[in-house]
């Protein structure tokens, strides 16, 4: 079994949570022993497509044509297009309609949680459904002192220095907004968003937000990678994710992962996997944010760190791999049921 993983303009991706979903998907494959090419070229067995632009739907009739059975990974739905880019929330009605168009075309389904799932059957796609995670590489955001020292270093930090961390793209449906705002509510600590995008692409009140309109305790050093964010990661004394939607999260992952303090929005694509009080700490407005977060720094609140690991040990790469492979076995055979415990 030969496994094509298909990803469209992979530069554009890179920084984004689909670029890292296909980090993530190449390694899970390496370690389920299952063989893949990313060329469209080359002879494989199964199509399993990450991307919705144009030439994706070329490679969907390419595979067709050759009697190639077709996985799609959902990444993408109608909500989380909204309250992004330029004229998003005006594209999308259109944006959804393309979507159950190249979602349809498939065999099955992948999408990252059982909310994302509800969201595809809820447009009246019928195919087989699975919810797999993206998946988190432990390794990679395992407690390492040198990545800690590397990320106080290059922010000139101190040991008194308490930061509150985020990581996302500049779009209002990330909650930077409501970041920016509990960031003025506590001025005694610093905030640091990491991440980037085209402020060309985005709407003017949230360009303005980035540029200036901002207190002197957030920093935006944009796309960080490596040590400095992995070290943030660790040495942050809390990860702050207002997002108002995801479909899964990946960087709450990478914040479990690293054993972090993590508050969220309490929204539906963090449940059933993110329990309040139990892995995370949940909120609804900034009134309760600004508190909560004030209470993790402060210690006022237990430590959620050991849970919060083992939900991101659930979610291993290793564990993808093999559900990756399940599913895979399960299309080529030609079974139109979910499999037990994804579908």
């Amino acid at each position: 079994m030969k496994v094509l993983l298909y990803f469209e303009a992979e530069k554009v991706i890179s920084t984004s949570g689909i670029g890292r979903a296909q980090k993530h998907q190449k390694l899970a494959l390496t370690l389920a022993g299952v063989d893949y090419t990313l060329d469209p070229d080359d002879d494989y067995d199964i199509l399993h497509i990450n991307t919705v632009g144009p030439a994706s739907q070329g490679i969907i009739a390419k595979a067709r044509r050759e009697g190639k059975p077709v996985i799609y990974h959902a990444h993408s739905t109608e909500e989380d297009f909204r309250n992004s880019f330029v004229l998003s929330n005006q594209i999308a009605p259109l944006f959804k309609k393309h979507l159950i168009s190249l979602y349809s075309s498939a065999d099955a389904i992948i999408t990252p949680t059982p909310y994302s799932k509800k969201l595809l059957e809820g447009y009246g796609i019928t195919l087989p459904i699975y919810a797999v995670s993206n998946g988190i590489d432990l390794d990679r955001f395992a407690y390492d002192p040198e990545k800690v020292k590397a990320y106080y270093k290059y922010f000139s930090l101190s040991e008194k220095d308490k930061v509150v961390l985020s990581v996302g793209l500049f779009f209002e449906r990330k909650g930077l907004p409501d970041f920016v705002e509990v960031a003025r509510r506590l001025p005694q600590y610093k905030f640091i968003w990491f991440g980037s995008t085209p402020l060309i692409s985005i709407p003017k009140t949230i360009r303005e937000i980035v540029e200036e309109d901002h207190p002197d305790n957030v920093l935006f050093p944009g796309y960080v990678k490596g040590a400095i964010i992995e070290g943030a990661y660790a040495g942050a004394n809390a990860f702050f994710f207002p997002s108002y939607e995801e479909t899964e999260g990946i960087v709450v992952l990478e914040a479990l992962a690293a054993g972090q303090q993590v508050i969220v929005r309490d929204i539906g694509a963090f449940d059933p996997w993110l329990v309040d009080r139990v892995n995370c700490y949940k909120g609804h407005n900034n009134d309760e944010f600004a508190h909560l977060v004030e209470e993790v720094v402060e210690k006022r609140l237990p430590s959620l760190s050991e849970e919060a690991l083992k939900t991101a040990q659930q979610r291993s790469i290793a564990n993808i791999g093999q559900q990756l492979k399940a599913i895979y076995e399960s299309v080529l055979n030609g079974k139109d049921r979910t499999l037990s415990g994804l579908g």
